[in-house]
């Protein structure tokens, strides 16, 4: 039982961790990213249709992480290159994927609803737990040990400075936002055909969000925002354990009731430790070169 559940958990913060690092890249440039429930729902079309049209999640992924560049740059051009309010533009971007995804399933495949089911042999199995666990270690080194890191948090806490260096802080900006939106197509995508065998309308249910509050618990660094999504993906996993259970003999627990837990601890880490945080200094400031 304790082995299914940490399984459980582990599968279903995947998507939670992509996403998340992702944010992680953008709001440590300086540009706050709420937009990642929208770049994580249409990256997890794209690669239900690209996994059923191509036969290989492996293409599915990049056609998922392609969708998640395409929002991303739509967010770019908002954000950094017409400087307009970042929580609005993001906000904004949520809304077109969630009405947006409905509305090419109606063109594809004649439904609003959901996709075609993808074969079990199409789809990934374990690929995408793995892969996000050394994405993890790679952001880590990538943000320690290189000029590019570097110059990345420079843009998120001293713009001036890295701008004085001769490097463009909206240059790097732009570098961090359109990984973030690969990496958040790649949550959506292991949402799709990973966890899923199909893309369903709102599929994402506030993941995005979730992945949001992780990046705030870990304190916008690679390893405790991984952590943290393991502590949202133990919710869910535990959640869905709990649904059709009954206590001390009575009727079973209110479904709604169960479906609301990750949220809960989602609200309760952000209120007890939101305070504790301190984001990047720049973040959500458009930067302006003279």
């Amino acid at each position: 039982m304790l082995a299914q559940l940490l399984a459980s958990t582990l599968r279903v913060s995947t998507p939670l961790i992509f996403a998340a690092l992702g944010g992680m890249f953008s709001e440590r440039a300086g540009v706050v990213n709420i937009a990642l429930e929208g770049m994580m729902l249409l990256g997890a079309f794209g690669a239900a249709v690209g996994t059923l049209v191509t036969h290989s999640p492996w293409l599915g992924s990049a056609c998922g992480m392609g969708a998640g560049i395409l929002l991303a740059a739509l967010y770019g051009l908002f954000a950094i290159r017409l400087r307009a309010n970042q929580i609005v533009a993001g906000t904004a971007i949520n809304m077109l994927a969630l009405g947006l995804t409905p509305f090419l399933c109606k063109i594809l495949y004649d439904v609003t609803g959901s996709t075609p089911p993808i074969p079990i042999d199409q789809r990934f199995r374990t690929a995408p737990l793995y892969l996000s666990w050394v994405l993890v270690l790679v952001c880590w080194v990538w943000m320690k040990r290189t000029p590019s890191g570097l110059w990345i948090s420079f843009a998120g806490e001293h713009p001036e400075a890295l701008n004085a260096a001769g490097i463009r802080v909206n240059r790097v900006r732009w570098l961090a936002v359109l990984i973030s939106g690969a990496l958040a197509g790649m949550g959506g995508a292991s949402l799709s055909i990973f966890l899923s065998s199909s893309f369903s309308r709102n599929m994402t249910a506030g993941r995005g969000f979730m992945a949001l509050a992780a990046l705030i618990f870990g304190k916008w660094k690679p390893v405790p925002t991984a952590i943290a999504c393991l502590l949202f993906g133990f919710a869910e996993a535990v959640q869905i354990r709990l649904q059709g259970v009954s206590l001390l003999g009575s009727k079973p627990i209110p479904v709604q009731f169960i479906q609301i837990l990750p949220y809960l601890v989602t609200i309760l880490v952000l209120a007890g430790f939101v305070g504790h945080s301190r984001a990047p200094k720049a973040a959500g400031t458009p930067f302006q070169r003279e």
